[in-house]
């Protein structure tokens, strides 16, 4: 399980100092605005490839059964992960899509971002991470290796969107305070701390 946690852990930091705004802008001078263009659809690709040894380790480390959600409540958690997907997939096409994947900066001149308000951003401003977190947790058949990888998973993007809002401030400033102000972070209809 150590093994584990530290190949999370390493994906983790590697992720975020790559999606750092600091890492991007210190590369610029030193491999161009031509590969700059490039960056986001790397990133990405980068982040799924780089996360396949977690999924490996998770497969063929010893592991064991934590729970198993007996019938009929699994149909229920299996339905509510299929729903979870799909509106994620939804939440997705809400933003400007391939500017989302990185394939708009190869094409075009890379522009402003647009604060998006609407759809289920209209409910609460991470509904990617909110239906992610239903897509894990939801998952009727839990092993201790899986438990630890969505924990993981959970903890890690709690703190990114910690780190995303302070971005967030910064590019779109009193608009996206404003907008702070009165949606939620992920729950709809939860008023908390973070969204003050």
């Amino acid at each position: 399980m150590i093994w584990l946690i530290l190949a999370i852990l390493l994906w983790g930091v590697v992720h975020s100092v790559t999606a750092s705004l600091g890492f991007k802008e210190s590369l610029r001078p030193v491999l161009g605005n031509g590969f700059m263009r490039l960056y986001r659809l790397l990133y990405n690709l980068f982040s799924v490839i780089s996360f396949i040894p977690i999924l490996y380790l998770m497969v063929v480390l010893p592991d064991e059964s934590l729970y198993q959600a007996p019938s009929p409540l699994n149909y229920v958690m299996l339905a509510g992960q299929g729903i979870s997907a799909v509106l994620l997939v939804v939440a997705v096409l809400q933003t400007d899509t391939l500017s989302f994947v990185g394939l708009r900066q190869v094409f075009e001149e890379e522009r402003p971002g647009k604060l998006v308000k609407s759809g289920f951003y209209r409910f609460m401003r991470h509904p990617l991470y909110t239906f992610g977190l239903l897509t894990l947790w939801l998952s009727p058949s839990v092993t201790i290796n899986r438990f630890v990888v969505y924990l993981s998973l959970t903890v890690y993007i709690l703190v990114g969107a910690y780190f995303e809002e302070r971005k967030l401030l910064r590019e779109f400033g009193q608009e996206y305070a404003d907008y702070k102000s009165v949606t939620p972070m992920l729950i709809p209809g939860l008023r908390i701390g973070g969204n003050k």
